[in-house]
């Protein structure tokens, strides 16, 4: 193979994708059956982006139509409207285009078949094989989904509306925990350079994993990360500090457009990151330096949890993480208040219980 040149294993059915063979290796994509190309200097291959936009090319000429009358209908209805009117984020739309992915097999059932028990089986099959939380999510999309059909018309009720959600086991333990600091500063310890700037933005300013790779370098500015999140489109501003700029310095110079790169100098996927992510991860586990149960998602658990030990308000949570409610502030950092309010509240117990201790009274001899 021709030293510069990247090979990879085409992900995309139904796509060329190749680079060119000479200086500068360029990235040429097009749709097999139209012809119509992706300019990969504006969507870099691989990336969200490019992914967003092979799906909207093969939307467009999809060779078969959906039935008038079906889900299949419906959910191509609310592509056309939602997807393209700018209110939603690019990560949003990518996670509800996994919902719509695993209905494809059941487009063509008519609307009026839909009932609240057909949704109940819909989202225990979903359990079987996707889990727990896929289960629960595919339900809220489909909810939203005739919601959004009901007030236009093209439906008479929302049966995924009251469905209770699939409750977490006994003795489950928790999704997403946040970090204990030695955990943070083993695995920061043992991270390989091209993976040590994504964990920093993750662990120091609680960045979505997705958000965090694909953060652009022009986010960089006046001394500060300027940026948004991507699954709520909220405005982050975040100051540069020592560590972070450290690791900025420690990550070396490289031709991506994101800040982070791979060892590649290319620009972070998620499923690339993710890979090697859990690969050590597996090998501090058994080492017994870090416990089971650590996400990249905790971090932005573990940055709200210990911003609220620190006796930040939850507007502030709020601002520093992008969440879109206060509310999501305080059930990301409601692990700092429970420790806060249980400590308080034994104190006063066993200060209660002491002023209720009876003198003993010596017998006279």
């Amino acid at each position: 193979m021709t030293k510069g040149r990247e090979k990879r294993q085409n992900p995309y059915k139904g796509w060329k994708i190749q680079q060119d063979k000479k200086p500068p290796f360029r990235w040429r994509a097009y749709h097999r059956k139209t012809g119509e190309k992706i300019d990969c200097t504006v969507f870099e291959v691989y990336s969200l982006a490019f992914n967003m936009e092979v799906h909207r090319i093969n939307e467009q000429h999809k060779a078969i139509e959906a039935k008038p009358g079906t889900l299949g209908m419906l959910i191509k209805l609310y592509r056309a409207s939602a997807f393209t009117s700018g209110d939603l984020a690019s990560r949003t739309i990518a996670d509800y285009e996994k919902c719509f992915e695993y209905l494809r097999p059941i487009e063509g059932t008519p609307l009026s078949r839909f009932n609240s028990p057909l949704i109940v089986k819909m989202r225990d099959k979903a359990r079987a094989s996707r889990k727990d939380h896929f289960a629960n999510y595919l339900v809220r999309v489909v909810s939203l989904l005739f919601a959004w059909g009901k007030e236009r018309g093209h439906v008479s009720d929302n049966p995924a509306a009251g469905i209770r959600a699939i409750r977490k086991k006994k003795g489950a333990p928790a999704a997403n925990r946040p970090w204990t600091d030695a955990e943070r500063d083993a695995v920061q310890a043992a991270m390989p350079r091209h993976m040590l700037l994504p964990f920093t933005l993750m662990m120091f300013y609680g960045l979505d994993p997705q958000d965090a790779l694909a953060l652009p370098k022009t986010a960089i500015r006046d001394g500060r990360i300027d940026t948004r999140r991507g699954k709520t489109g909220q405005e982050v501003f975040l100051p540069l500090f020592e560590p972070v700029k450290a690791a900025m310095e420690a990550a070396g110079p490289h031709d991506a457009i994101t800040l982070c790169a791979n060892s590649r100098g290319k620009p972070w996927t998620y499923n690339g990151f993710s890979t090697n992510w859990h690969k050590l991860k597996t090998d501090l586990e058994a080492k017994g330096v870090i416990q089971p149960g650590l996400t990249l998602k905790g971090l932005r658990h573990t940055v709200a949890t210990i911003l609220r030990e620190m006796g930040k308000d939850y507007g502030t949570i709020q601002l520093v993480l992008g969440h879109a409610t206060e509310a999501m502030a305080r059930h990301y950092s409601k692990r700092a208040d429970m420790t806060k309010q249980t400590s308080a509240a034994v104190t006063d117990f066993e200060a209660e219980l002491n002023k209720r201790k009876t003198k003993v009274v010596k017998p006279a001899l």
